[in-house]
């Protein structure tokens, strides 16, 4: 296990600067007026906005050339944080697609609420509204570059600004729908970085059932993100790109790391987004779960009635098997 860790300042809370638009969910109140010093620019990433006053909840929006808007970030830290001195393990917890959906979604949730009294650092960015945790072969509305944003800026900027472990053991990764295959293809596609992965109704498999999937990411950021960009390319597949974000195709890289699966085996009949998304889910998790047993990987798996929602319970079980696995605070 690697104990070289960066150079961190301490964080300090101040009183007075910009303000951050106020949000509602179920934790309370997302921001109000606050600013700090000792969080600073770095790895790409100029803080244009932020908030510091909630003790646990930290809100910042960064500019970047990897995303042609300025995408946002809540970090949740642990009760104790400014006064432990101690360092903690980190989850990164990715939102699904959708207009409604984005740095704020685990917020309204409740996180907040079901972290209290856990040693262990959330952080929750942005990811597009169909942004599909990726690099796109093309985009008609400027840089839309989630991958760069999420592994080469952010990533390396909270080892720097928070006390974390900026080694393997110290790390997981989590998400729901789109969010749960970027978990499940981060793990797999940047090995050395996160020990745990989870995929809550996340979809495992892009080539099944003549590459639903990977089609679906298409259509829904060409409509919602790329103004007509893709992806994953179109007509044509970008094939190396799919292969390489494909979960089912990287069985190996899941070794000697904890796996968490979530599915839902009961979709709305009558709500045809619930059925084609949730139904497509548990096909392509059923066909990864199967490789990994024939690898002889350890995973745990959930099939569980109902359709494509974050099931509370089954995420506060995870949360607890994340802790369990990186290393202690």
């Amino acid at each position: 296990m690697s104990t070289h860790r960066p150079t961190r300042r301490s964080l300090m809370k101040a009183a007075a600067g910009l303000t951050a638009s106020t949000a509602l969910g179920a934790g309370g109140v997302l921001a109000s007026a606050a600013t700090a010093h000792a969080v600073g620019d770095g790895f790409g990433l100029r803080i244009v906005d932020r908030n510091e006053a909630d003790a646990r909840m930290r809100y910042y929006r960064f500019a970047t050339d990897a995303i042609g808007w300025d995408p946002g970030v809540n970090v949740l830290l642990p009760d104790g944080y400014h006064t432990s001195g101690r360092r903690y393990p980190v989850l990164y917890l990715f939102h699904g697609g959708g207009t409604d959906q984005d740095f704020i979604t685990f917020d309204r949730l409740g996180i907040r609420a079901w972290t209290a009294g856990k040693p262990i650092i959330v952080v929750m960015p942005d990811g597009g509204h169909a942004g599909w945790y990726s690099n796109p072969v093309s985009s008609n509305s400027g840089p839309r570059n989630w991958e760069t944003f999420h592994i080469a800026q952010l990533l390396p900027w909270i080892d720097a600004n928070f006390r974390t472990y900026a080694e393997y053991n110290g790390r997981a990764v989590s998400g729901f729908s789109m969010g749960g295959f970027g978990a499940l293809k981060y793990a797999a596609k940047y090995y050395g970085h996160f020990a745990s992965v989870s995929a809550h109704s996340g979809p495992a498999s892009l080539r099944r059932d003549a590459g639903l999937v990977t089609h679906w990411a298409n259509l829904s950021s060409a409509a919602l993100d790329l103004a007509g960009g893709t992806v994953y390319g179109v007509p044509l597949w970008d094939e190396a790109r799919v292969s390489a974000d494909n979960p089912v195709q990287r069985i190996e890289s899941y070794r000697n790391k904890r796996v968490f699966l979530v599915a839902g085996t009961s979709p709305d009949p009558v709500n045809w987004f619930d059925t084609v998304n949730e139904t497509q889910v548990l096909a392509g998790q059923r066909e990864f779960r199967a490789l990994l047993g024939n690898a002889g990987i350890p995973h745990e798996w959930h099939e569980v009635p109902g359709g494509h929602f974050v099931r509370t319970d089954l995420f506060k079980r995870d949360l607890d098997g994340i802790i369990g696995r990186l290393r202690k605070a």
